[in-house]
């Protein structure tokens, strides 16, 4: 579930920005400037599937502390990052469109392939390399299979919408919809925050403090499969330290503060930015 919200939220956000620049070029009838667009998106692709796989190929050289480490530290910088996706995509959803056709505009005026190619490279290998790194984050909560199968379900359902967004077929309130994952994002995000202490803690490099505030285990225990849903999407541990609890209560209080705060305008929805529904 964790894996398919993640692949469906950056999927999605991957396909709008492509969207985005063909519908431009479409509308302006430069459609033979579509191959220099897949040939940046395919580039893309390799390159994130590429940090991607050296990323987990490191993580399985290594062992004990140095293993624990690496995970704990991996974990904190994707809730660093997933963090920040989810505000910068909440500022940048009413004026993404008018970004992006500026810069496609501003490369096919200059009859530049290579930086028209270049805008649809930059744009979907930050998407590429967040889902990496928070794939990697989900696979060390759930196991191989289940992260695999639900990135892929999202992905497919992420491609789906977009084509159909593109194609006039299918209408999307993106405002909400970017909304609603991303309340469910901050819940992952928290659950992360807590497995990164965890793994730190068991690394000896934060204090055990209180070992077990409370346990769970005789109800919903880590290793059942109901236990691997709870941990993997909402952080859930049977028997959790007291620096844990803590970190997912803090992140969980300040981060939906913040969310929940109604953002200030910074463009129309009709003109300048991403409309509402699309």
């Amino acid at each position: 579930m964790s894996a398919a919200l993640i692949t469906l939220r950056e999927g999605l956000e991957a396909a709008l920005i492509v969207g985005i620049i063909l519908a431009y070029l479409r509308r302006t009838g430069h459609r033979a400037w579509f191959r220099h667009v897949w040939i940046g998106v395919a580039a893309a692709i390799v390159v994130a599937a590429a940090l991607g796989g050296a990323l987990f190929f490191t993580v399985g050289e290594l062992e004990g502390r140095p293993e624990q480490l690496f995970e704990g530290f991996t974990m904190l910088s994707a809730v660093a990052v997933l963090t920040w996706m989810i505000f910068w995509m909440r500022r940048q959803s009413l004026r993404l469109r008018g970004s992006l056709e500026s810069k496609v505009g501003t490369a096919v005026a200059a009859g530049s392939a290579l930086g028209l190619a270049l805008v649809a490279f930059i744009s979907v290998a930050r998407e590429g390399w967040e889902t990496a790194l928070f794939l990697f984050a989900v696979g060390e909560t759930s196991s191989p299979a289940a992260t695999a199968i639900g990135a892929v379900l999202g992905l497919v359902l992420a491609i789906a919408i977009g084509v159909g967004i593109y194609r006039g077929s299918r209408r999307v309130d993106l405002r909400r919809f970017f909304r609603g994952t991303g309340l469910l994002l901050i819940v992952f995000a928290a659950g992360l925050a807590a497995h990164g202490t965890h793994e730190l803690q068991e690394a000896g490099l934060l204090p055990d403090t209180v070992e077990r505030v409370w346990s769970t285990a005789h109800i919903v225990s880590d290793g059942s499969t109901l236990g691997g849903f709870l941990s993997s999407l909402f952080g859930y541990a049977s028997e959790p330290t007291l620096l844990q609890v803590a970190v997912w209560v803090v992140f969980m209080a300040a981060v939906l503060t913040a969310f929940l705060r109604p953002p200030r305008s910074t463009g129309r929805a009709d003109g300048s930015g991403t409309p509402q529904t699309a």
